[in-house]
């Protein structure tokens, strides 16, 4: 990791463009489709039926959520990977999670692992962007690779160019969350070969 980074949006954008086919040829992770099972689960007992993603990538959770019942509204930062949500038969917008704009409110918000591509300095705008888009008492999955606070672009990363990481403790995801959001539940889960960098998940309520 590297300390220095500027606008992190256009390399990311330009990287999971280079990357989406390959993503499209990947499979779902068992630990990932039990996570939004169970975030499934708190949508139905919460009636629920409008959900956004985040970083929604080529929109394989998205089509998974429309087919159980949800009128889903995919976004993702890259136009190769809405494209491959549009394919799927997904409402797909290009859009940064900095730019959220939206005619009416969303009953939930559904973001895994793009979180981590947001700068710790801008990180309070986003999740005020976030609950702008979503209704009082809407509930939120939040999932993320987290870590001791490194960020910067990732010079291990098999990516080009080299994308933007920030692996943030606890304490600084709830205190971005804290003026918008009550936390139903934060776990950590050492999901995969690397225990040093857990798997953080906040289910979250709208305030």
């Amino acid at each position: 990791m590297t300390e220095a980074f500027d606008d992190p949006r256009p390399s990311l954008a330009a990287a999971y463009d280079a990357g989406a086919d390959e993503r499209e040829r990947g499979s779902v992770a068992p630990w990932k489709a039990d996570e939004r099972t169970r975030f499934l689960g708190r949508l139905r007992a919460d009636g629920a039926r409008t959900l956004l993603e985040l970083g929604a990538g080529t929109g394989v959770h998205g089509r998974w959520f429309a087919d159980q019942g949800l009128d889903v509204t995919a976004t993702d930062l890259s136009p190769v990977m809405v494209e491959h949500c549009r394919a799927k038969g997904l409402t797909a917008l290009q859009m940064d999670m900095q730019s959220l704009a939206f005619a009416a409110p969303f009953d939930a918000v559904f973001a895994l692992n793009c979180l981590l591509h947001v700068p710790n300095a801008q990180l309070g705008a986003v999740v005020e962007r976030i609950a702008g888009a979503l209704r009082p008492g809407a509930l939120g999955f939040l999932g993320q690779w987290s870590g001791a606070g490194d960020e910067g672009p990732w010079a291990g990363d098999n990516y080009e160019p080299k994308r933007f990481f920030s692996f943030r403790t606890d304490e600084v995801l709830q205190r971005a969350l804290a003026p918008h959001f009550t936390i139903v539940d934060l776990r950590r889960e050492p999901y995969g070969d690397n225990a040093a960098i857990p798997f953080q998940s906040a289910t979250v309520r709208r305030r």
